[in-house]
């Protein structure tokens, strides 16, 4: 159960007030270069080219489409988001921070992923779950036909997923960071429907918190779900990519691999890929 957090009385501004949410999301949720790393690698693996062009769907403040118009003079990028104000974030913050030429190679485009018009690119990006925002299967399956339309004949669609038996669990989990801690909070979940709450929260040393900094209200999708829905919104091939577990440090790796068996774990994150 969500708590409220206390109240704090003291002089000036507290760290939760001169915090930037949008700063502490990228920090503590995002790997952008990681996850450029992986597109990029895993396209060329299938395709046997480099892709150099993507829209990255629900993109928030476009951080990943800025990373990958920095890796190549011929990359572009369309960012899509229903937010205007993260978008205008995302302008002052990640597209204005690139060169004159790399910034004219990323486009952003506050539109509806369900109608939005672009030029068909290589590969589109799903990330951070935020699909999920689909709750029925006829809704999931149009979005899903609607990335299968907009790819070039020989694309791929990345997205992520999370799942495992402790996501059922109505529960927070803190991470601490070097200047903030970040807590994860399940805090709602209908069995009978798959819904479910969740926010993200953030704790400073002084006491102060953002409680909650951004809040998702999702359907809780599972594997098979999503790669029945892929399969009859018309892609060809669907992967399963799960993390590598390092026996020696009894830690996860920032490799994943793909798979077709995964064991029953608390808590996992996936990716998938869906040729067309």
């Amino acid at each position: 159960m969500s708590r409220k957090p206390k109240k704090k009385h003291k002089k000036g501004p507290t760290m939760a007030e001169l915090a930037d949410k949008h700063v502490l999301y990228e920090q503590s949720v995002q790997n952008v270069e990681f996850e450029v790393e992986f597109v990029a690698d895993t396209f060329k693996s299938i395709r046997q080219r480099k892709a150099r062009a993507i829209r990255e769907d629900f993109c928030g403040t476009a951080k990943a489409a800025c990373h990958w118009v920095e890796q190549h003079k011929d990359n572009t990028a369309v960012g899509v988001d229903l937010d205007a104000d993260v978008l205008a974030w995302g302008r002052k913050h990640n597209v204005a921070k690139l060169k004159s030429k790399e910034a004219a190679r990323v486009s952003l485009l506050n539109n509806n992923v369900l109608d939005v018009e672009t030029d068909p690119v290589d590969a589109v990006l799903a990330m951070n779950f935020s699909y999920w925002c689909f709750k029925t299967r006829d809704m999931m399956r149009t979005y899903f036909k609607k990335v299968h339309a907009d790819l070039v004949d020989d694309g791929v669609f990345f997205l992520d997923a999370f799942g495992g038996y402790e996501v059922y669990e109505e529960m927070e989990e803190e991470t601490e960071y070097d200047d903030f801690t970040y807590i994860w909070d399940q805090a709602k979940y209908n069995p009978l429907t798959g819904d479910m709450t969740t926010h993200i929260h953030f704790k400073f040393p002084d006491g102060s918190e953002l409680w909650p900094a951004f809040t998702y209200e999702w359907r809780l999708w599972s594997l098979p779900e999503i790669r029945e829905l892929l399969t009859e919104a018309g892609f060809k091939k669907v992967t399963i990519y799960s993390q590598r577990w390092d026996e020696e440090t009894d830690e996860e790796t920032e490799e994943f691999y793909p798979t077709e068996t995964m064991d029953a774990d608390p808590g996992w994150v996936i990716y998938i890929t869906a040729e067309k």
